[in-house]
């Protein structure tokens, strides 16, 4: 059974959970049988963290229901950025998939990375940046000067792209005018969607992977000074002596890896209204030769 672990939810200053993350449907679907069976003496309680992110919402959801489905009794406790880097490197939680690099949780790498154990890169491709709509007549941040009300409507306060942002109005003189709306993944989505539908201007805070893409005609607006960098991976990093206590969910975090259009798929549905949890159910069960893969080894 994936649950929540809400407890940890008072530690969070800033978190907004979002109408299309992952919220309520894993608190009430329970079995009682589960396919596979953890290792003899290994522990099966396991606790992923993660930024309430879409895409980190779909990859946490997939590997928790590959544990799950191996016989690992799963929580699942959505965080703040540091609150997340932070629980994994005191040992209060086991693992999570959702550290983005070198950019995007760069401070966070930089204070608890020397503490954590790295699994390495789980998606390639990644990218943050400032998006608008296909129709809109800019194409660089350069371009930028009254459009959208001189607003960039932005996610959690915290969320590397959010400080990027701030770091591109900075470095840009034609944004000096120009200010970072903080409100959350879900807002953004909401206000995104709106403008589209009335063919408005906006400039929001974009990341791929991401449904939007999917869904509407966006792009990226190109950036000349570098202020949100290059591409970046999405990595795993667990809790230093996991391999020790849980060593097949070590492994099966170890060898996770899919692409940016897997995620997508997941993402897209969750959008439309499925719930994380059958969404990602319905993903593993399509691609069950990648899951494999992520099995290998495993008693």
């Amino acid at each position: 059974m994936l649950k929540f672990n809400w407890k940890r939810l008072g530690l969070v200053t800033g978190l907004s959970l979002t109408l299309f993350a992952a919220g309520c449907g894993s608190d009430d679907e329970s079995s009682d049988s589960k396919e596979g069976t953890s290792g003899e003496g290994e522990s099966k309680e396991i606790e992923l963290v993660y930024v309430e992110w879409d895409s980190e919402v779909a990859s946490t959801h997939v590997i928790g229901k590959v544990l799950e489905d191996q016989g690992f009794d799963v929580t699942l406790t959505p965080l703040d950025n540091a609150v997340m880097w932070e629980a994994v490197a005191n040992g209060e939680a086991d693992g999570m998939v959702a550290a983005w690099l070198p950019g995007t949780h760069q401070s966070q790498y930089e204070q608890y990375g020397d503490q954590v154990v790295e699994l390495g890169v789980n998606l390639e491709g990644a990218k943050i940046g400032l998006v608008v709509p296909e129709y809109m007549d800019v194409t660089s941040i350069e371009d930028l000067d009254k459009q959208a009300d001189q607003t960039i409507t932005g996610i959690e306060p915290g969320a590397g792209v959010v400080a990027a942002s701030e770091k591109a109005v900075e470095d840009y003189e034609n944004l000096s005018n120009w200010t970072v709306q903080t409100s959350s993944s879900g807002a953004m989505a909401t206000e995104l969607g709106s403008a589209i539908e009335n063919e408005e201007e906006i400039v929001v805070t974009g990341w791929t992977p991401h449904w939007k893409f999917a869904k509407y005609d966006l792009k990226y607006l190109e950036d000349p000074k570098g202020s949100f960098g290059e591409a970046e991976t999405i990595e795993t990093m667990v809790r230093e002596g996991l391999e020790e206590d849980m060593p097949n969910a070590y492994q099966i975090l170890d060898q996770f890896s899919w692409t940016a259009e897997d995620m997508e798929a997941v993402m897209l549905e969750i959008s439309d209204g499925a719930k994380p949890t059958e969404a990602a159910a319905n993903w593993i069960e399509e691609n069950q030769d990648k899951v494999d893969e992520w099995l290998k080894g495993v008693e």
